[in-house]
């Protein structure tokens, strides 16, 4: 079923207040929308007080737009877009092959270096526009689908530093675009729903039982005239089970016997939060307990959208209001209710990206409009921090760029937050349209890295025992250096493991944290201390594969270590 918006066409768009062939009655209500838009846009860029975090152009043009990121165990960040834009601005590797479906020799992926701002091209031949992805437990980029073409594709990208894509046609059992994927205890990864897929598989596919489609009712269930259910938001549970969301429905699913095991209320507010009325959602940190997974409470958070309909009125020229709401879920509670807050901002196709210290970062987006080209309206430019434990958010400093329909956004090893794309226009238009294709990359650093304008001073790991191979329980012991020689965990010191990401439409697929049971610090010399305590319990806790470790001293992260859990 084709659906409006979803391939755009080449003609360039009316303007904003395009009124040929429109009838009078419409003429005016376009106008006064209009009207009441550049209205609030004018009162919505105003700076507010103080703001605090920095922004910093990485790349002013990696030659590609950054539609699709993920974060490799390497430290590298491997961007793309789709391949049937026409040429990209960055060339192929020495002897690849052109494409001849269209003309292209181009590349439309790259492997690019935060520290040293260095991009590697990579050869993609299948289209992935509008994909999935996972990391695999040998930190192999698992990505899955795409448009056309590639829309049964899965694709393979080792971490390594002469690697390149892998891609097997055919290699899922149904087309998979806007589909979402999530890694799961067992080493495999689940691909679940997309466009008419109402169903859901697994990746790679080794035994019998893999090669089988399962069918899910609620993700047809949940898809309305507008569509609004897809990218659905994924989170696996520590029961195991795992946390689906569409539209304004969710379920806890059991895929290993195919059974939904409990339905949640609905998220109150008439408001949809999957594409193309785009928000975003979080599975909030884990506390972690020695004792195991029974007591761990998991809740989710989910923010922005917009009402049903917002795409077709965009069609129109009439740009609703995006939704400032957001709503907290307790999933592991027998009887949860949403408790709904309201961030400072309306706010669609903005990312949510989970911090090291265990707060939501919220960047991107736009105030009216709908996800799609062209029809996102007012960006915002000011991220959001949202403390979860006091429930209070704090406006921090605008980007000088907007970032509207496919921008994406990662949390570093470093702890700053890659931020890249918006509006790949077709064929890398870059004037006559809103918002030109971009093609720039930047690091926002978050207040936690400055303390009064200056830099904080942060813990510096020196080293984990027993290692960076870690099993599911086990004691360690990390070492690091911090400014004072006094230190009292249950004050200042915490442990958190956060899950690398694969970041598309404002969804980051896999992102989590964990926050470790700890226990007594211990000052081995000078600045030098040692905190101790156990690794996740189990693989609901923590799947296996990568996972960046930080310390966190005074609410300041260190750089990350990246240790493995198997």
């Amino acid at each position: 079923m084709k659906h409006i918006g979803f391939r755009p066409q080449k003609k360039s768009p009316p303007s904003i207040v395009a009124v040929m062939d429109i009838t009078a009655a419409k003429f005016v209500l376009l106008v006064v929308a209009t009207l009441s838009l550049l209205l609030h846009q004018s009162q919505s860029q105003q700076p507010p007080p103080a703001p605090r975090g920095e922004w910093k152009l990485l790349k002013r043009s990696i030659g590609i737009s950054a539609m699709h990121m993920a974060l490799l165990p390497s430290g590298h960040v491997a961007a793309f877009d789709r391949t049937d834009f026409g040429r990209s601005l960055l060339p192929l590797p020495p002897g690849k092959p052109c494409r001849s479906h269209p003309p292209d020799c181009s590349a439309h992926s790259v492997l690019f270096d935060p520290l040293t701002r260095a991009g590697r091209a990579l050869t993609l031949l299948t289209d992935t526009f509008c994909s999935s992805g996972a990391l695999s437990p040998d930190g192999t980029l698992i990505q899955t689908g795409g448009d056309r073409r590639g829309n049964r594709t899965v694709r393979y990208l080792r971490p390594c530093p002469t690697c390149d894509w892998l891609e097997r046609d055919n290699a899922l059992l149904t087309p998979r675009w806007y589909a979402s994927d999530q890694a799961l205890p067992d080493g495999r990864v689940i691909v679940l729903g997309g466009q008419g897929a109402f169903n859901y598989e697994f990746v790679p596919k080794h035994s019998e039982s893999d090669h089988k489609l399962f069918d899910l009712p609620f993700l047809e269930q949940t898809k309305d005239k507008w569509e609004n259910n897809l990218y659905p938001f994924l989170h696996l549970s520590p029961d195991g089970y795992l946390f689906v969301f569409a539209n304004t429905k969710s379920i806890l699913l059991d895929y290993v016997n195919n059974r939904v095991v409990k339905h949640y209320p609905d998220m109150p507010g008439g408001v949809s939060r999957n594409y193309p009325s785009t928000g975003s959602s979080v599975l909030l940190p884990l506390q972690l307990k020695t004792s195991g997974h029974g007591d761990v409470k998991a809740e989710v958070f989910i923010c922005g959208g917009a009402k049903p309909g917002v795409m077709e009125m965009a069609k129109k020229r009439i740009y609703w209001p995006a939704s400032p709401s957001c709503g907290r879920l307790v999933i592991t509670d027998a009887s949860p209710e949403w408790e709904m807050e309201t961030m400072p901002m309306r706010r669609i196709m903005g990312d949510m990206v989970l911090l090291p210290t265990g707060d939501v970062l919220i960047i991107n987006g736009a105030a009216y409009g709908s996800a799609g080209w062209y029809d996102g309206r007012v960006p915002v430019r000011w991220p959001v921090i949202y403390r979860k434990d006091v429930r209070r958010f704090e406006v921090l400093r605008a980007s000088a760029i907007p970032r509207m329909y496919h921008s994406s956004a990662l949390l570093l090893p470093d702890a700053r937050i890659l931020v890249g794309g918006s509006n790949p226009n077709p064929w890398y238009n870059f004037s006559g349209v809103p918002f030109p294709t971009e093609l720039s990359l930047e690091a926002f650093s978050p207040p936690y890295l400055w303390v009064d304008g200056v830099r904080a001073h942060r813990p510096r790991i020196t080293g984990i025992e027993p290692g960076t191979e870690v099993g599911y329980g086990e004691w360690l012991s990390v070492c690091f250096n911090v400014k004072t020689e006094h230190v009292k965990v249950e004050e200042k010191v915490r442990v958190t493991m956060v899950a690398p990401a694969f970041a598309t439409h404002s969804f980051s697929m896999n992102q989590r944290v964990l926050e470790l049971d700890v226990g007594r610090v211990r000052r081995v010399r000078g600045k030098g201390h040692v905190v101790e305590g156990f690794s996740p319990a189990n693989s609901a806790l923590a799947p296996p594969g990568y996972y960046m470790l930080f310390v966190v001293y005074g609410g300041v992260p260190s750089h990350a270590k990246w240790v493995q859990i198997s």
